[in-house]
């Protein structure tokens, strides 16, 4: 079967319409308030709060009922180490995504269960970890392997900032 007029038309359309969406992406300058992710599924990016400082960590997401999908919080720590987390006090289920020094992801946990305190291993030493709602994970396809970029992976990231 061969495709012709408007049909042929709306999927170029698509086509072009998803290459800009990903070179826009793709081209975009880094910010400290967004990482970008890409993986098999494809990109995603969200625009996180830094938690950076010691009391920033130890509170991440606690007490906090809703959050927007294309938002989160990024870990970042001082020393590349290993890492544990726990959901006490964290009434939404998240996913955790745990970043090596180069901005790859190592690890995921999905769907992290509201207040148990379960710990969550990073699996080794990692620089970063995204909590974000969960099911974005899966929707953007994120898995071991994908990379991040954000400037706290510097310029010998798998995905520098440009």
């Amino acid at each position: 079967m061969t495709v012709r007029g408007p049909v042929r038309r709306a999927a170029g359309c698509l086509a072009a319409a998803l290459a800009l969406v990903s070179a826009g992406l793709a081209g975009a300058a880094c910010r400290e308030d967004v990482v970008d992710l890409r993986g098999p599924g494809g990109l995603a990016r969200f625009t996180v709060e830094i938690a950076d400082e010691p009391e920033e960590r130890a509170r991440g997401l606690m007490f906090r009922e809703e959050m927007p999908d294309s938002h989160g919080m990024l870990f970042v720590f001082d020393e590349v180490q290993p890492v544990s987390f726990w959901m006490r006090n964290t009434p939404m289920s998240l996913d955790l995504l745990f970043v090596a020094q180069d901005g790859t992801v190592r690890r995921v946990t999905e769907d992290a269960v509201p207040f148990s305190e379960e710990t969550m291993p990073s699996g080794g030493p990692v620089r970063a970890v995204l909590e974000v709602k969960a099911g974005m994970a899966e929707r953007y396809g994120l898995e071991e392997g994908a990379e991040m970029r954000h400037p706290a992976f510097g310029p010998e990231a798998a995905w520098p900032c440009d």
